[in-house]
């Protein structure tokens, strides 16, 4: 599930209980935990209703001005069920607390170099950790389809290995691109250096 910044701002401080979807079929369940810009967000209740059971409540609940501007936002998705979401902030996403440690004892440096390690291995095309790490630290802000470019990749495989970067604290997403979190930083700086160009 994508929130919009508004909504997110909402979920913080507690003013957006409820979210509406409408899905063919159902992509949450209660107990399912979803990180995101607010915190990690819990799902506490998930159910189908009708739309014209939503309530003036249901429609402030969920951040939304009026039940127009919700019909709106749902007529962009005509097809499948509509469900009512109930949600709750469940505190701060781990990896951002991850992301700002950006100095690493030599057995921390030492194992996310193997996590990338393991990474590099269990991939078919060979060793692109370091490489992606490199390029976002040398081209921040930079959108992620000239990344892919720039390593003959597509952009969508691309943001899938961006996204395996952050989960280990080591990028962070901006509105356009991607750059290293201090945590980043510090990795980069203790992996070998690249082989010379022969």
């Amino acid at each position: 599930m994508l929130f919009k910044q508004k909504v997110l701002e909402g979920i913080a401080d507690g003013s957006v209980t409820l979210a509406f979807r409408r899905w063919k079929r159902c992509a949450v369940r209660p107990g399912s935990r979803l990180r995101t810009g607010a915190g990690v967000v819990e799902i506490d209740s998930v159910a189908e209703v009708a739309e014209d059971a939503v309530t003036p409540e249901d429609v402030r609940r969920a951040g939304y001005a009026s039940l127009e501007e919700l019909r709106k936002e749902l007529a962009r998705y005509p097809d499948g069920a509509l469900y009512r979401i109930g949600l709750r902030l469940a505190g701060p996403d781990p990896r951002t607390a991850l992301r700002e440690r950006g100095v690493l004892d030599a057995r921390e440096a030492a194992e996310v170099r193997r996590e990338l390690a393991r990474i590099d291995k269990a991939g078919r095309r060979g060793p692109w950790t370091a490489n992606l790490l490199r390029l976002i630290q040398e081209l921040p802000a930079t959108p992620a389809a000239v990344l892919a470019e720039r390593l003959g990749r597509d952009t969508a495989a691309l943001k899938r290995d961006v996204r395996r970067l952050k989960e280990l604290g080591l990028t962070e997403s901006l509105g356009t691109g991607y750059r290293l979190s201090p945590r980043g930083t510090a990795v980069v700086s203790t992996l070998p250096p690249d082989p010379p160009v022969s």
